[in-house]
């Protein structure tokens, strides 16, 4: 009777980069059942699976901290673009929009815009915790964090409209929140650009943010403005979490639109400077200068707010059309002063052959003007129409990724491949960052590089047992090959996985292998916080 194996998996000869932002060393890592048992020369043990991969650096598997699966993942439980880039974890529930809670108020609405993109998706959940509970029953690959989203929230109680919640609408939002982080969330998100977010003030987020913070969560913020704006929304995250006591996220930071190109060094500041006395303020980031939202979004809140039907009537009135188009020619999209050439279509349901054209061409083949191009996109597609904006400059990208307090983020979903024209971001984030700015531009070194993809947004959720090879940590591990890594996807050929990720591991089980997707293998798990009160 033979002995048993010391280990189920042994990775042989690898480069670690550890994910701590020590310089990089070479080991075996010894793996059993789904934790790392050992780093070091483990030459003469034995294993079930042995990975011989000399030369090739082992890193954690990299943690998308800003991510909008929530609800693509039940298309595609396999997260092939994910996976395929490095990627064990993602953070779900972003920008103020989760899945759950629903309510008698959002749940037709929210049941009706998910079927327009996802007809195949059922919806058998209410609560925050049945949501979670079907995404255990999915078994997806990739592990997954939930945050709840206030937009949700506010929508369960009041509805998509401006109203201002009274005390005991704010009471039983703030019972909503209890019962998400009750459930495992890590924390509540906003998006003060959306409905209907952007109707909330500064003080019903503090007494949201207030519930996170007693159940030990964050706060990760969509801040109202990105634009001029930047520097006063920043300040308004920071104003939140000191008030409500809670760690703060701030998403996708940047600059958008030219007048506020610049700004991202005096952002970068007032976190460092809020940071060093002691206050858990961070952010996170994509290495792109595009940005990709829904083409709704450029219309005036008054126009946005309300259910689809309610929208899509003031879409078809003449005189509510005017004044958009009054009101666009004072800047599109927050002051941002963009042109319409800026704005691709990256999703359109009803006009395929306009994804991946910019709105002017697109006026042109229409014969319309571009607002006038816009509303009937937006009428014809039941508002479900997306966009790429390209809105930022390389020098402010550069400068905020390579900040130490600046995670990396997708801010993209998984997806069907070959769907529309969406931002390549979903495809080649994780690889970019290594192949771009760190073996090409040298603006990051790659244990620096490696930590803000792994124990940064690690600390920052307090995933305390993830995002560094150590001994005790589960085994998410991502083997690549520094000198080939790189991302192919583009904004003309989005749909192209990246090159160099030689092995990626979930909970100890190889889900690729040799850069293949190994499909019937989905070892990620539903990750729940602790919670405390």
């Amino acid at each position: 009777m033979g002995s048993r194996m010391a280990y189920d998996l042994i990775i042989r000869r690898g480069v670690v980069v550890d994910g701590t932002g020590s310089p990089p060393f070479r080991a075996d890592i010894g793996i059993v059942g789904d934790r790392i048992e050992a780093v070091g020369d483990l030459s003469g043990e034995r294993a079930e699976v042995v990975l011989n991969v000399p030369n090739l650096v082992v890193a954690p598997g990299f943690i998308d901290v800003h991510n909008h699966s929530d609800i693509s993942i039940f298309e595609v439980p396999t997260a092939d673009n994910y996976v395929l880039q490095g990627v064990t974890t993602i953070v779900i529930g972003n920008c103020g929009h989760s899945p759950a809670p629903l309510s008698d108020v959002n749940k037709e609405e929210f049941v009706r815009e998910i079927k327009r993109e996802h007809p195949d998706v059922e919806i058998k959940w209410e609560s925050f915790g049945e949501y979670l509970k079907a995404l255990e029953e999915l078994r997806p690959a990739i592990n997954i964090a939930p945050l709840v989203g206030h937009g949700t929230v506010r929508s369960a109680v009041i509805g998509f409209s401006s109203e201002q919640p009274s005390e005991r609408d704010l009471e039983k939002m703030k019972e909503y929140v209890r019962e998400a982080m009750e459930a495992g969330a890590f924390g509540i998100s906003t998006g003060l650009i959306y409905i209907p977010g952007v109707f909330s003030t500064t003080e019903e987020i503090i007494e949201l943010a207030k519930v996170s913070a007693r159940c030990g969560g964050i706060y990760a913020t969509h801040m109202r403005n990105e634009g001029v704006g930047l520097l006063d929304s920043i300040y308004e995250a920071v104003t939140i979490g000191i008030k409500a006591g809670v760690s703060v996220e701030i998403s996708h930071l940047k600059a958008s639109g030219r007048p506020s190109w610049g700004k991202v060094v005096a952002a970068l500041k007032v976190i460092e400077d809020y940071a060093s006395r002691g206050f858990d303020i961070s952010a996170d980031a994509y290495p792109y200068t595009a940005a990709s939202t829904s083409l709704l979004t450029l219309l005036p809140k008054d126009v946005r707010s309300g259910g689809t039907e309610e929208v899509l009537g003031k879409l078809k009135n003449p005189e509510v059309v005017e004044r958009i188009r009054k009101e666009l020619a004072g800047g599109i999209f927050e002051e941002r002063y963009i042109s319409w050439s800026d704005v691709m279509i990256s999703y359109s349901p009803k006009h395929r052959e306009f994804e991946g054209m910019r709105i002017d061409k697109i006026a042109e083949a229409l014969g319309l003007d571009p607002v006038d191009t816009v509303v009937k996109l937006l009428i014809e597609d039941e508002l479900a129409t997306g966009m790429v904006t390209f809105t930022m400059r390389e020098e402010d990208v550069r400068a905020v990724i390579s900040h130490p307090y600046v995670a990396i983020g997708s801010d993209g979903l998984v997806g069907k491949f070959g769907v529309g024209k969406p931002h390549p971001r979903r495809y080649g984030t994780f690889p970019r960052v290594i192949a771009k700015y760190v073996r090409e531009e040298k603006v990051l070194t790659l244990p620096e590089a490696i930590r803000k993809m792994t124990s940064l947004p690690a600390r920052k959720l307090k995933l305390w047992d993830r995002g560094i090879i150590r001994p005790g940590f589960k085994a998410d591990i991502t083997v690549f090959n520094y000198y080939t890594i790189e991302d192919t996807a583009t904004y003309e050929n989005p749909h192209s996985y990246p090159r160099g990720i030689a092995y990626v591991i979930v909970n100890g089980k190889v889900v690729v292998e040799e850069g293949k997707l190994v499909s019937k293998v989905r070892a990620g798990r539903v990750l729940r916080r602790s919670w405390r009160s």
